[in-house]
């Protein structure tokens, strides 16, 4: 994220409702290599408490002598050697998926780094395993895209119905509004959504 905290904040505080939960600039993020490998561990952690899935990837990490493997050294790995570290057979699938994909397709950063939010989204979720809400959380803390609204999360769509008002009764009405209050915070959007994660003290969570 390229942007001073001066300008989001100024933008988002034009929304007089979200501009009530905004105390100060957000913590910088800074963008992280192996953009692989961080989509193998958002599925091992998919479900999971933040606890749980931290001790899932050190042991995962363990097997290769604590050090990050490469999606070959992943899909080479047995099926077997993987679920014995508390992986679910789907989990495992998804996983050697991932790694597959990556091998396949010559996956890099740099590759994920010229696309645009809407074909990084496209690109990966034709792999069986990663959802749309999976690489949304990859744009934003990983690749640090600064304008990605996660609309299916389900901590994001609890606080803007307290931040707003909101009732949710009618599904498609619900998506329609999250869409339109969303779209006022554009081109910050990702700023947006990390306020009222911070206000509720929700970690992103997958939608249902």
């Amino acid at each position: 994220m390229r942007q001073s905290a001066e300008e989001y904040l100024i933008h988002l505080s034009k929304d007089k409702k979200l501009a009530t939960i905004m105390a100060e600039a957000l913590p910088v993020l800074s963008k992280r290599k192996n953009i692989p490998l961080r989509l193998i561990a958002s599925i091992m952690s998919q479900q999971l408490s933040v606890k749980v899935a931290n001790v899932i990837y050190e042991r995962f990490l363990a097997l290769y002598d604590g050090k990050e493997p490469s999606p070959q050294q992943v899909l080479d790995t047995p099926a077997p050697t993987l679920r014995a570290i508390g992986l679910s057979n789907a989990k495992v699938s998804y996983v050697h998926n991932v790694a597959r994909f990556a091998v396949e397709e010559t996956l890099t950063d740099k590759k994920l780094e010229k696309m645009e939010n809407e074909e990084v989204i496209k690109y990966l979720t034709q792999i069986k395993g990663v959802g749309r809400w999976t690489v949304e959380m990859l744009l934003m803390f990983y690749l640090c895209r600064d304008d990605v609204f996660a609309i299916d999360d389900w901590g994001l769509q609890q606080a803007m119905i307290k931040v707003y008002k909101l009732d949710n009764t009618d599904k498609k009405a619900f998506r329609e509004k999250l869409l339109k209050i969303s779209g006022k915070w554009s081109p910050y959007r990702t700023y947006a959504c990390r306020y009222l994660w911070a206000w509720k003290d929700m970690k992103p969570t997958a939608g249902e």
